[in-house]
């Protein structure tokens, strides 16, 4: 490969064979793109006649996907739900022993495991409010019922 072109990937022609009960069909997708890597980034180069709006979609969703799972409370979360499982499957005896291998409080351990009990539904709710707080939504005293945390956020009058 020549130094001109180093570090690029070109979109390729996919053909793929279905399985269908008549007998395979071929499905032949293509779709013009260049890879290019641009530092430590790659960014995808369309074609000049391809749209431009295409682009900022793109881009725009990008940004948006990353702003929604990128905040403390999501990455507590993914925390949390992983310290359940290594509870879960036995691989600490308990809270202490993940709290001394992390490096952190006991407390703050505990605190962070209380996230697991929340209702989905006040999860989906809190990923959907991006000026959620970390330390709000740890400090405060749920109720254990799901409904009942739903309600408590969301009063019915």
């Amino acid at each position: 490969m020549s130094r001109n072109h180093r570090g690029r990937v070109l979109g390729e022609p996919v053909t793929r064979s279905l399985p269908a009960p008549a007998g395979g069909i071929q499905l032949e997708t293509f779709v013009p793109w260049t890879l290019v890597k641009r530092g430590s980034k790659k960014q995808v180069v369309t074609p000049l006649d391809a749209p431009q709006e295409f682009a900022i979609e793109a881009w725009r969703e990008k940004r948006g996907r990353d702003a929604a799972h990128d905040t403390p409370l999501m990455r507590a979360l993914g925390l949390a739900h992983y310290w359940q499982r290594l509870l879960d499957e036995q691989r600490f005896a308990s809270v202490t022993e993940i709290a001394e291998a992390e490096g952190i409080d006991v407390s703050r351990a505990y605190r962070l495991l209380r996230l697991t009990l929340l209702a989905p539904a006040m999860v989906e709710q809190m990923a959907a409010v991006s000026g959620t707080a970390l330390e709000s939504v740890m400090r405060r005293p749920w109720p254990h019922e799901w409904h009942a945390q739903v309600e408590t956020v969301n009063p019915t009058r």
